[in-house]
């Protein structure tokens, strides 16, 4: 364990989320087509996961419910059309738990990401609904708004639903987080009205004046059912929303940002700060998909009003950016997302950032990501904490490290149990023999999945090696090793 002064007397922190959406929706990110066979998917997925770890990112928010249907073996709905072209088409594995297994080996985080409400689109999706959808089972569920059909959220047996089938997930696979984006009511939609939940408001409304105040209360209670099931069924699983940027304008409440845009309030029942103060959530991603200056939605307010709404009440604070808009008017350049988090390091309560989507974090945005990762990721980061651990994990034994013949350095440690990953850290040869010294993220060399790293990094200088085991809470216990490292071969130590 590292001295809790040790973390106050360093300048930068080695924990900090840098994520991914990883979309499955409509094969926007992945699979490419619902047409690839599992081992096309697959190497697809392994391509995508070693590209997030190459580029520094820790965390991969898995879309593996995005239609009421799921992207997992499920007994309650049915798999999901973009896995095979038709919903209910078998892929023939398992790929949540592919996903888990690969991403782990890398060290890399998974939050499994679900679309609560959202049924589909009129065409093809909710003309072709499996047998076993809960939308056909249930056809008094289903409300229809614009081009898309949802699960309706004032509905109890509903709510219900979501809550057993968000668990059902939580109690059989080893997921690090449970996520949900914005999606809880519809998006506002020119010329079609309101949305006609007229049925559940007459049925449940009961005690409510007004009808936003009780679809608010609705999306208010399922947030706080599964974060309270979640706490008593795996503590470790961190539970976090992605809404919209803008909570209200001030000019509807004093409270709000000094902002002109939509409001996650009024249009899709987000009452975020009440999900702050009843602790509901474990982290927050506001989706502040705008620059910096932008007249209407300006990122420079929008920062600082999210930081101020978290501080010290133990919601975390990531920000959800805008890696689809590279290249377009204010996104220019390849400083196009270093610039957003040089603006965030001003404000300690960001606790990091998540990007969307995968396939634009790996095309428009590339040059964009390399640059962040040169002003930004230089140093590798654990991810943040659970908010309650249950101890700290034993050092590792059995510490190897030697060179290999590409300069690099190898290194291998015993495994420690109930450890969910480790952190390897390189220091000089010379360096001071105090835990200070793997209080900052400088000091990181990476993290890994299993009991194995290659420091690809390393230079030819000789070095000191520790390891540290991290639990399912991501708590870090004490170092184990303190290996030395001879300088490469032709190369004097000093010189």
């Amino acid at each position: 364990m590292i001295p809790d002064e040790c973390e106050e007397a360093v300048d930068t922190s080695k924990r900090q989320m840098r994520g991914a959406w990883l979309t499955t929706v409509r094969n926007l990110d992945w699979p490419s087509a619902d047409d690839l066979d599992a081992e096309e998917q697959k190497e697809e997925l392994r391509d995508q996961l070693d590209a997030a770890a190459e580029l520094g990112l820790n965390t991969i928010f898995f879309q593996v419910r995005p239609t009421a249907d799921a992207v997992y073996a499920s007994e309650k709905e049915p798999w999901a059309r973009y896995l095979t072209g038709k919903q209910g088409g078998d892929p023939g594995y398992d790929p949540l738990k592919f996903a888990l297994e690969e991403a782990h080996a890398r060290g890399l985080e998974l939050h499994a990401w679900f679309n609560p409400y959202r049924v589909g689109w009129k065409d093809p999706d909710l003309k072709g609904l499996a047998d076993d959808h809960p939308a056909k089972k249930h056809p008094d569920w289903l409300v229809v708004y614009d081009d898309q059909g949802w699960l309706d959220p004032g509905n109890p047996d509903v709510q219900d639903w979501v809550s057993d089938v968000v668990l059902d997930v939580v109690d059989r696979y080893d997921i690090d987080g449970v996520h949900f984006d914005d999606y809880f009511y519809p998006y506002p939609a020119d010329g079609e009205g309101d949305f006609d939940d007229d049925a559940s408001w007459k049925a449940h409304g009961d005690g409510y004046d007004d009808r936003g105040d009780w679809r608010r209360a609705n999306v208010d209670a399922l947030l706080a059912d599964i974060h309270g099931r979640i706490d008593e069924t795996k503590p470790w699983v961190r539970f976090g929303v992605s809404p919209f940027g803008i909570y209200r304008n001030a000019d509807s409440d004093p409270d709000g940002s000094d902002t002109k845009g939509l409001e996650s309030y009024s249009a899709q029942y987000a009452d975020t700060l009440s999900w702050i103060e009843q602790g509901s959530v474990d982290y927050l991603v506001p989706q502040i998909y705008w620059e910096r200056g932008f007249g209407t939605a300006d990122y420079e307010e929008l920062v600082p009003w999210w930081a101020e709404q978290v501080e010290g009440t133990g919601v975390d604070l990531y920000i959800g950016q805008a890696a689809y808009r590279v290249g377009e008017d204010g996104w220019k350049g390849d400083d196009a997302l270093a610039r957003q988090l040089d603006f965030n390091r001003e404000h300690p309560q960001v606790g990091g950032d998540v990007y969307y989507g995968m396939s634009d974090v790996l095309g428009k945005a590339e040059k964009a990501m390399e640059r962040l990762g040169e002003d930004h990721y230089a140093a590798p980061a654990l991810p943040p904490a659970a908010d309650e651990g249950a101890g700290h994990p034993l050092p590792p034994g059995g510490l190897t490290a030697e060179r290999n013949d590409s300069g690099g350095v190898d290194l291998e440690w015993d495994p420690v149990e109930d450890a969910r990953g480790y952190a390897v850290y390189r220091l000089p040869a010379d360096a001071p023999e105090d835990p200070c010294e793997l209080a900052g993220s400088n000091r990181l060399a990476g993290v890994a999945g299993s009991t194995g790293f290659t420091d690809d990094e390393a230079g030819p200088e000789e070095y000191r090696y520790y390891v540290t085991a991290l639990d399912r809470y991501r708590d870090e216990g004490a170092a184990g090793g303190g290996v030395e490292v001879p300088a490469a071969e032709g190369r004097a130590a000093g010189d």
